[in-house]
């Protein structure tokens, strides 16, 4: 198993803690979690890393960007 260091925002990380203890997970458990449906829900069996690439990921967990 690999491990390294993330850093994060403290509103995205007290958002994650909350969400963790209402799964009883740790919180390196429920970001695994949370990866895992991502990748799942994206289509992680397509060639590329993210799956669908045509959809960008917001940045800095700031949540979903206005659309035009």
């Amino acid at each position: 198993m690999l491990k390294f260091m993330l850093r994060i925002p403290d509103d995205l990380h007290l958002r994650l803690t909350a969400q963790a203890e209402t799964g009883r997970r740790s919180l390196n458990a429920e970001m695994l979690h949370l990866l895992e449906v991502a990748l799942t829900t994206a289509g992680g069996d397509d060639e590329s890393p993210g799956g669908n690439s045509s959809t960008p990921a917001p940045l800095r967990g700031s949540g979903p960007s206005p659309r035009p």
